[in-house]
């Protein structure tokens, strides 16, 4: 069964940081692109980053570049989202997901939704003082 589980969530202060965790069973996490959204009340979900099953290339939303790295830990079949100088707009449920689509067309594509699937169950991300 293909599930992937993440954690790592919690409250922190502005300016502080978090490492969420995205835990893949029933599949090997690194021949699959996978991303990270989230989710705020009210909103609509955001694609945050994603990260490449061929070269590993690296997308982040404008909003967070420079804050947040993704990366992979392919020995614990794990893919991370380090997440520094945190503000209160970050504050929403982190979801992974695994994209379905092509390496080509995850250049332009890897902030849609639609485009991922076997998504987590989410992790809540609280940032407040």
């Amino acid at each position: 069964q293909v599930q992937l589980v993440e954690s790592g969530g919690g409250l922190v202060q502005p300016g502080g940081s978090l490492r969420l965790s995205c835990a893949a069973s029933g599949f090997t996490l690194d021949r699959y692109s996978i991303g990270w959204f989230r989710q705020a009340p009210g909103k609509e979900r955001e694609g945050v980053s994603c990260i490449s099953s061929s070269d590993s290339s690296t997308y982040y939303a404008d909003s967070v570049k420079g804050r947040f790295t993704i990366s992979r830990a392919n020995a614990k079949n794990t893919v991370y989202l380090q997440m520094n100088n945190l503000k209160p707009e970050d504050t929403a449920v982190y979801s992974c997901a695994l994209y379905r689509g092509t390496s080509y067309s995850l250049r332009t594509n890897w902030n849609w939704a639609g485009e991922y699937a076997s998504w987590g169950q989410g992790t809540q991300v609280t940032v407040s003082s």
